[in-house]
């Protein structure tokens, strides 16, 4: 079975420059994908995933995919809707053709107030007695249910008979749960009889390690194991089975075998993978370039800082720099150093930089959270420096006191009094009492208001 991998993710991310972190939309429809893994990490800005026609048998990891707007999850292996209340953007949910028994798990889907299509065509959910009754009204946001639009009238006298119509879906539904369970125990079964018909294999090339003289007959076996494969094949596609998941995963093994067969790879010796990360998308710390390096934190410019010591007459077109949130990663000649990173960062704003006399590789990762600082004063370099006053000696003392206080003793002109110099009255002398001006005697027939205030 395919798993989803960062290779993967960046094959299908030609469009968007293969960056992963920024993908608003990806396909990875027949794929042979299994499980829905590591999307929920590594493209959180995802808002249209397409994972049509694969054997997905459970709705998993997308929960933190806030922005996702359009899940296509058409035929595969579900067979209970879970898992999609972290979905707040969700506006279409696409499960045609699975096997969706369970129609109550729709519940789950209430939290999605922008949910406004839900395709559940080809379920076995849709042949229950009061299914579209049942859906439409446990779901009230939706405007369409299997390409329909529901209309008001639909919609009042469905939730007039829901009591009624939502026990008929639990009885009909403990009937498909028991038959489910019988299609799983006939599977097992069918399986154990294969593995019993065609017996242990105890070496890796089929044969008992004391089988001697089994060399001399492997050439005029081969001839017969052809025709021997093409039987059982065509055997395989002849018989009949039921439509379960279980016999889907069973085609999607036989054609991903024959898929092999025809490229030339063998089952014995599979290529082997780098494992980067951890099941639950957690990138590894791997130095398979085995080169010093060192991860400091700058708090002055709010960044984590590179330094890879590279050889210092390599070409830079054979070295590649890859910086995502969480992780970056430096392939040298085919080589990785990847390194978790404490913090998230921004890779739209790294900086990649050799020295031109060591030829270390510097690169520069801004944070993603920002820090506000106080801002700092900028102290005066002579205070800093400057020493204490000394009393000034007696020269300089003479030096100092040219000070006139006596404003008479100055010999500057007032050029802005200069045109009222006749009117101007004369300067007293510093410590002299002037006297207040003689206040008019009042007239004989003055008469004192007290009404008035005084004048100031």
């Amino acid at each position: 079975m395919v798993r989803i991998t960062e290779d993967l993710i960046r094959k299908r991310a030609e469009h968007n420059e293969c960056e992963i972190y920024s993908l608003e939309e990806i396909s990875l429809h027949q794929q042979g994908v299994e499980r829905i893994e590591h999307l929920d990490r590594w493209c959180r800005d995802l808002k249209i995933l397409y994972l049509q026609n694969n054997v997905i048998p459970k709705i998993e990891n997308v929960g933190r995919l806030k922005k996702l707007e359009y899940l296509n999850l058409a035929l595969n292996n579900v067979e209970r809707i879970e898992n999609l209340e972290g979905c707040e953007s969700l506006k279409k949910l696409d499960l045609t053709v699975n096997f969706v028994g369970e129609l109550t798990s729709v519940e789950h889907l209430q939290q999605n107030q922008f949910l406004q299509e839900l395709y559940l065509t080809g379920n076995p959910c849709t042949d229950y007695d009061g299914y579209r009754q049942y859906v439409v009204t446990t779901l009230p946001q939706l405007k369409t249910l299997d390409g329909k639009i529901i209309q008001k009238t639909e919609r009042i006298l469905a939730r007039q008979e829901y009591e009624e119509v939502r026990k008929r879906i639990i009885e009909q539904q403990k009937e498909y749960i028991q038959k489910r369970l019988k299609e799983k125990e006939e599977s097992e079964r069918k399986a154990e009889a294969q593995e019993a018909r065609t017996g242990a294999q105890p070496g890796f090339d089929g044969r008992w390690y004391t089988d001697i003289n089994t060399h001399q007959s492997d050439s005029n076996t081969k001839d017969g194991e052809g025709g021997k494969e093409e039987k059982e094949d065509e055997e395989f596609w002849k018989q009949q089975v039921g439509y379960t998941p279980e016999s889907r995963l069973e085609i999607q093994k036989k054609i991903e075998e024959q898929n092999r067969k025809k490229e030339g790879v063998e089952d014995d010796q599979p290529k082997r993978q780098r494992n980067l990360f951890a099941e639950d998308g957690r990138p590894y710390n791997v130095n398979e370039a085995k080169v010093d390096f060192n991860l400091t934190e700058n708090e002055d410019d709010n960044t984590l800082q590179l330094d890879v010591a590279v050889f210092r007459y390599m070409d830079t077109s054979l070295m590649d720099v890859d910086v995502q949130p969480t992780y970056v990663r430096v392939t040298i000649k085919g080589k990785i150093l990847q390194l978790h990173l404490p913090e998230e960062v921004r890779p739209d704003s790294c900086k990649a930089v050799r020295s031109q006399t060591t030829g270390n590789l510097l690169i520069t990762m801004p944070k993603a959270t920002q820090v506000v600082k106080p801002l700092k004063v900028k102290q005066d370099k002579d205070k800093k420096t400057s020493k204490p006053a000394e009393p000034p000696t007696g020269k300089a003392r003479q030096a100092f006191e040219r000070l006139e206080v006596d404003p008479s003793k100055s010999k500057g002109v007032d050029f802005a009094a200069i045109t009222a110099e006749k009117h101007r009255p004369t300067a007293q002398p510093f410590g002299t009492v002037t006297s207040r001006p003689v206040e008019r005697p009042n007239s004989e027939d003055f008469v004192d208001n007290l009404d008035v205030p005084p004048l100031v």
